[in-house]
This record gives structure tokens, C-alpha cells and sequence, in this order.
């Protein structure tokens, strides 16, 4: 049985008619009609971090990369991930909306452009960051910063004020 139900209530109906008394068909048959119970996202469970954990330390960077995706990975993991020696895993933490300020601090000085591009892109990534970010040395990452900001002027980091 699919986690994806595309059962109409009658076809629900019908199911339920051709087997009466069966064992769960009640129960399972019902959690469809709740919407957000059919489009809810899995427990997280202690397995998955378990491993999340192991994966961390994988020799692929394209497995540590969707560790560093993972909005369930620890802040100690991505605090790791963020000093990965793969510019690709960096980026993915920069990206992670639930990586701690902290990290994001750091990742805003990486040397990859790229990696700072993406913490001025993370909807996470709090404004007066973005502002040090609207001055960064990189080209890449200032258009980014405006783009964030809509195309507006860049703001100073020490004033809040806009820059002539």
C-alpha cells in the first residue's frame, strides 16, 4: 500500500463493502479522509539520527551533502559539516534553514564564494548578516545580497542605514 492515497470516499466505500471485518481496514481507510495526515512528513525517529550520524563521516561528499540538506541534522553535525574540506558540503549547510546562527557566522567568512552566496540566500540567515554580506569581496555573493533584498540598496552592517 502506498503512503499516497489517491482513493476517492467512494472507492473507500466500496473497499470497505467488498471487506468487511478485515483487520485495520477501518483505521486505514479513515486516516485518508484527513489531509494532513496523508501529506504529513515521517516520525523522525532515533534510527534516523543514528543515521544521519554514521552518514556524516561518509567518504562521499554527495552523501555528506544530503546530511548537511537534512533540516533534522543536529547543529553539532552541521557545526562539523560546515568545515568540510568539500566546498559542496558547505554550500548544503549554508543552505539548511535550521543551521544554527553560529554556523552560518562562520560560513559567511568561507573562502568559496559560492558557500557565501548561499547563507545570504538562507531565509534563516538574519539580517544584519546579509548587511556584512552586501559588502563581501565577491561579486557573486553582493548580487546575490541584492537580489535577496529585491534589487534595493545595500545596507551598511554598522549603521542599518543605506549605502549611496
Amino acid at each position: 500500500m502506498s503512503c499516497i492515497r489517491f482513493s476517492t470516499t467512494a472507492q473507500r466505500e466500496q473497499f470497505r463493502a467488498a471487506a468487511p471485518g478485515m483487520p485495520g481496514v477501518d483505521t486505514a481507510l479513515d486516516a485518508t479522509d484527513d489531509v494532513a495526515t496523508r501529506m504529513s512528513v515521517p516520525v523522525f525517529t532515533e534510527g534516523k539520527l543514528r543515521r544521519l550520524l554514521a552518514l556524516a563521516s561518509s567518504p562521499s561528499a554527495k552523501i555528506r551533502e544530503s546530511v548537511a540538506s537534512n533540516r533534522h541534522a543536529p547543529a553539532a553535525v552541521l557545526d562539523t559539516l560546515a568545515h568540510d574540506g568539500d566546498s559542496g558540503v558547505r554550500s548544503w549547510v549554508a543552505r539548511n534553514e535550521t543551521a544554527p546562527l553560529a554556523v552560518l557566522d562562520g560560513l559567511a567568512r568561507d573562502r568559496d564564494d559560492s558557500v557565501r552566496a548561499w547563507v545570504a540566500t538562507n531565509p534563516s540567515t538574519p539580517p544584519a548578516l546579509v548587511a556584512h554580506l552586501s559588502f563581501d569581496e565577491s561579486e557573486t555573493v553582493r548580487g546575490v545580497v541584492r537580489w535577496r533584498l529585491g534589487g534595493g540598496d545595500v545596507v551598511s552592517p554598522a549603521s542599518g542605514a543605506s549605502r549611496d
